[in-house]
């Protein structure tokens, strides 16, 4: 009897210990979510407010990314709250939000690609620059980007209609709603890999030898020697965010491999830190790296952003007047 109390003693505690962990990590990554969504929307509110930020093809372009990447980062992290509240949703429904997320996730790294390409043009033809990288060419670009990723999801959506839905009991899931959760298909997973691996080559490939070609037209004495070491910094930087953003490739092996020898409640701490590290931080990092190195955004970023909480501040001193009064 003793023996069956003590079980069942511990079995509560663990179960104790996991809420407060699920609570307590679910906190830490809303938290910054939170504070990262709003960073972005007044991101997304400078680079239109002002005519220059409308009318340069650069920040068309960073818009165009940070866009993607806000919108990203807000289903991540319904998804992720979805999963936290132990809530089982219909495979059409976890299809259409996995589709969507899919889609976003694929345009920051092809945004990525032409926004080298556009520094790339900008230091080393910088007399053809206004004529190659126009208003309407850096458009059909955007265009081109979601084309592509949505053609992609397309794919994806044809592969999954592969598998035998007629022959389940019910359309409700087993497991939380999640990328690896519609990978139902060999040939889905198969494709995930390899279109995951194409993007990363392209990237890696599209922004290694934009940086070359920049170090190379440095040498030359008619290029602008400062232009050219911040469009190296650039792109230093634009190769760190694609590493980041495609960084989910070594996330679920990995978590293969540790769940072999790990309890599972580490496992999900460890999932839940991967999460914020590899899916909450780099959806930030545009934000952070333009805001905080472009001087033509900073000083009005940060004029919109202490304006947001003066008023933010200023609205919940009132309300909580207005509540004490009542």
């Amino acid at each position: 009897m003793y023996a069956n109390q003590s079980h069942t003693n511990i079995t509560v505690e663990l179960q104790y210990q996991g809420l407060v962990g699920l609570v307590l990590f679910s906190i830490l990554s809303t938290v910054p979510s939170c504070v990262f969504l709003f960073i972005n929307g007044t991101m997304l509110f400078t680079l239109r407010s002002k005519p220059v930020f409308r009318e340069t093809s650069r920040y068309i372009l960073l818009y165009n990314l940070l866009f993607a990447d806000t919108v990203n980062l807000a289903q991540s992290q319904l998804l992720y709250l979805i999963a936290a509240c132990r809530i089982r949703l219909i495979y059409p429904v976890c299809g259409v939000l996995v589709m969507l997320s899919n889609v976003t996730i694929e345009i920051s790294p092809l945004t990525l690609v032409v926004m080298s390409l556009e520094r790339y043009v900008a230091v080393c033809y910088p007399l053809r620059h206004a004529t190659i990288i126009t208003i309407k060419n850096t458009e059909v670009a955007i265009i081109v980007v979601w084309a592509f990723s949505s053609l992609s999801v397309l794919t994806r959506v044809l592969l999954l209609l592969n598998f035998p839905f007629a022959e389940l009991e019910n359309l409700q899931m087993k497991d939380f709603c999640g990328k690896e959760s519609m990978l139902l298909d060999p040939m889905s997973d198969l494709y995930d890999r390899a279109y995951t691996y194409f993007l990363f080559v392209l990237g890696g490939v599209t922004v290694t030898c934009s940086y070359i070609g920049v170090m190379v037209a440095a040498r030359s004495a008619s290029t602008d020697k400062a232009s050219a070491k911040k469009a190296r910094n650039t792109l230093l930087l634009h190769l760190v965010q694609l590493g980041l953003s495609l960084s989910s490739t070594i996330h679920n092996p990995f978590l293969t491999a540790i769940s072999k020898v790990l309890d599972r409640i580490i496992i999900v701490r460890i999932q839940i830190i991967l999460y914020v590290c590899i899916t909450i931080f780099p959806r930030c990092l545009s934000a952070l790296i333009y805001g905080i190195r472009d001087q033509t955004i900073r000083p009005v970023l940060m004029y919109h952003l202490c304006y947001r909480l003066v008023k933010i501040q200023t609205f919940t001193i009132v309300s909580f007047q207005i509540h004490c009064c009542s």
